[in-house]
């Protein structure tokens, strides 16, 4: 890991964790980041889960080498990271907490049994701290993702320590070609993806600083070319596409729509669309469905009629995205009904409720089975969503 000598990772890595946030699958795991910066004075970037504060905590204690810290740099309040506060203190009853104003009345909230007096420093937008030689810089970042975020620019050796921005669904330790972009698009669209024009807002204050080293308190620490992983960030936050391609989601009961979907599917692709991805959302969780989405410029919306209403995984993926206020997309729509088809409408009527959503005029509606006569239909629908 590319630190400068001054700066140790102390992050700890979570493989036992099966959802992030009790709704997020985690296929490889992932890492709680924590640095301690040595210097005249020490200071701890963030602390981690609690889940972990006892393999945390050793390792502190083996870098201090009986030297105590000076200050914990609480840069985001969430449990994942704070969750080892109330042991830290314990340890180091006199370290004094850095954070924003937001995170100190958050402090309380989850800390009442502390007693927090003469132990908190405050800090504002722009307001520096000095180690010695090394000079730190806090920027605040409301609502990326929770409005007491700060982050912290390391002015001396360019290293921007990130909170969650820039976080990805992986351990600390991963290649970084498993990590970006995949799971940290997965992290990014369901974690922070509502918060895009908060985004940008921070993009603009850190455009111009000196950094070579990105930090964050998720996966891998970015060191190799940051330009690229800039440049996937700005397109997410203005949810814009990163390809041209088509994303292809359906919700089937005995498979009839499933089977329409797959003939979408296959007809895009003879038509010349090379990345086409078709997703079944009973079987896959939704955050997987959700990246897709923002990672592509088309989507086509397959779902049977149920209830009268819509297949509930299609319905649940259309709230994710309007959660995640993901905007400017072209969508076709696939109806499948025994008797009532209605699904079509249901699904224009949820995509309405989203910003800059063109739905193509041509829907497919089939009866319980894709027929023949179905496939100029298919043909019209693959025409319209192509076109320019």
């Amino acid at each position: 890991m590319k630190l400068p000598d001054n700066i140790t990772f102390l992050g700890t890595d979570d493989d036992e964790l099966d959802l992030f946030e009790g709704q997020y699958p985690l296929s490889a795991g992932i890492s709680y980041n924590s640095y301690l910066i040595n210097c005249d004075k020490i200071a701890i970037i963030d602390a981690v889960d609690r889940r972990k504060s006892e393999v945390w905590l050793n390792m502190l204690q083996g870098e201090l080498k009986g030297r105590k810290p000076d200050y914990l740099i609480i840069q985001h309040m969430e449990p994942d990271h704070s969750g080892s506060l109330r042991e830290l203190l314990i340890l180091y009853p006199d370290v004094k907490i850095v954070c924003s104003v937001p995170a100190k009345a958050m402090l309380i909230d989850y800390f009442e049994d502390l007693d927090f007096t003469n132990k908190v420093l405050t800090v504002k937008d722009g307001e520096a701290l000095s180690l010695g030689r090394t000079s730190l810089r806090f920027l605040t970042a409301p609502m990326v993702h929770w409005p007491e975020v700060m982050l912290t620019v390391d002015e001396t050796d360019g290293v921007l320590f990130s909170a969650d921005a820039f976080g990805s669904f992986a351990m600390s330790g991963a290649e970084i070609e498993s990590a970006w972009p995949t799971e940290a698009r997965r992290y990014y669209t369901n974690i922070v993806g509502r918060f895009g024009t908060s985004v940008q807002a921070l993009m603009k204050k850190l455009q111009g600083l000196k950094f070579s080293v990105i930090a964050p308190l998720h996966g891998p620490v970015l060191t190799d070319d940051l330009p690229r992983y800039w440049g996937l960030y700005d397109k997410w936050s203005r949810y814009e596409p990163e390809s041209d391609g088509v994303f292809v989601a359906y919700a089937s009961v005995y498979g009839g729509t499933a089977h329409a979907a797959e003939m979408i599917a296959a007809e895009l692709r003879r038509r010349g669309a090379s990345d086409v991805v078709l997703m079944d959302l009973c079987r896959h969780d939704v955050s997987y469905a959700v990246a897709e989405a923002f990672r592509l410029s088309c989507m086509v919306a397959c779902s049977v009629t149920y209830d009268a209403g819509l297949f509930p995984a299609m319905l649940n993926f259309l709230h994710h995205l309007q959660a995640k206020k993901l905007k400017n997309r072209k969508v076709a729509l696939v109806e499948n009904g025994s008797w009532a088809p209605i699904a079509a409408k249901q699904m224009a009527a949820e995509f309405e409720k989203m910003e800059g959503m063109t739905v193509v005029p041509e829907i497919l509606t089939i009866k319980s089975r894709l027929h023949k006569s179905d496939f100029p239909a298919i043909e019209s629908l693959v025409d319209s969503l192509l076109s320019d």
